[in-house]
């Protein structure tokens, strides 16, 4: 089954290709169906974000589309970065800078106030317009430095047990992560679709 993910993030589509490409699903950015597309995210939640984002693309396609909104939530700072992860800092503040953001607002707290969850709200929209939304999110909390080279965005602060994500091997990675969760529940609900 043909998948068109609504992003260009390398990184992201690099994740769903790994976790849903095994069960046979061939999932394809939306660049690479050739569409241009950036959808304004004018949502105030994970779940409003993923549906305009899965909306804009499948009305131009009118083909089974797949869309993400995740992001980091930090107890300590009223749940920022949240819908606005991506973005955070504004224009020209890559992910290095979003992480020493997090890092300095962080500044002074101990350890047992830096909890922290990420959230991820797939939406996939089927041929015939139907929605469905999956979610999934993994508690954790920030350290203090960036530790790691796996990974992307905020994983080399994110520590879960004893490490952080950024040094977690994919698989394991795709194992435990928010976006893992939710494709998994996409993959099931896919698979009593196409029986």
């Amino acid at each position: 089954m043909d998948l068109i993910l609504a992003s260009n993030n390398k990184d992201k589509l690099k994740e769903v290709k790994r976790i849903l490409s095994p069960y046979g699903f061939n999932v394809k950015s939306q660049s690479e169906a050739g569409i241009h597309l950036e959808a304004e995210e004018t949502g105030t939640t994970f779940a409003e974000n993923s549906a305009i984002k899965a909306k804009a693309l499948y009305d131009i396609i009118h083909k089974p589309v797949i869309a993400d909104d995740s992001g980091l939530e930090v107890d300590a700072l009223g749940k920022e970065p949240g819908v606005y992860s991506a973005r955070y800092g504004g224009e020209g503040v890559d992910d290095i800078g979003r992480c020493y953001l997090v890092l300095n607002k962080l500044e002074g707290v101990p350890d047992s106030k830096r909890t922290a969850r990420f959230v991820c709200v797939i939406t996939y929209i089927d041929e015939n317009g139907e929605m469905t939304q999956f979610d999934g999110k993994i508690e954790g909390r920030i350290g203090y430095e960036r530790i790691g080279d796996n990974g992307f965005g905020y994983d080399p602060i994110f520590v879960v047990g004893d490490r952080t994500l950024a040094q977690y091997s994919e698989d394991e990675k795709n194992a435990v992560s928010h976006r893992g969760e939710a494709l998994r529940k996409l993959e099931e609900y896919l698979k009593t679709k196409i029986r």
